[in-house]
């Protein structure tokens, strides 16, 4: 589906169910839900750092955000540059104030 960032997230224990996620359709026909952490826009394109709800995954998932003319419908596209995905993240870090630690 995409790169995934392999870095330790820690969840607080103590964290409340978070009403902003998405399900998203992977390359094997198969649901997959994330919480959406963020969107920034970087290189003049936009990107979406996700986590999986599935919790045998432990790192953040990085998408392209295509925009479409309906914003219901905009794309989300796997990024197959590592450095970019790599580049994206670290920038998101920056900025990130959220319940999660990234180490």
């Amino acid at each position: 589906m995409s790169e995934i960032i392999n870095e330790n997230v820690n969840i607080p224990e103590d964290e409340e169910e978070n009403e902003n996620y998405i399900t998203l359709t992977d390359d094997n026909g198969e649901d997959v839900s994330f919480e959406v952490l963020g969107t920034l826009e970087y290189k003049e394109r936009w990107f979406a750092v996700l986590l999986p709800f599935d919790e045998e995954d432990e790192g953040v998932v990085i998408l392209e955000l295509v925009p479409s003319e309906d914003p219901e419908f905009d794309e989300f596209v796997g990024i197959d540059d590592d450095a970019l995905v790599n580049e994206v993240f670290e920038e998101f870090k920056k900025t990130y104030e959220g319940p999660y630690n990234f180490e």
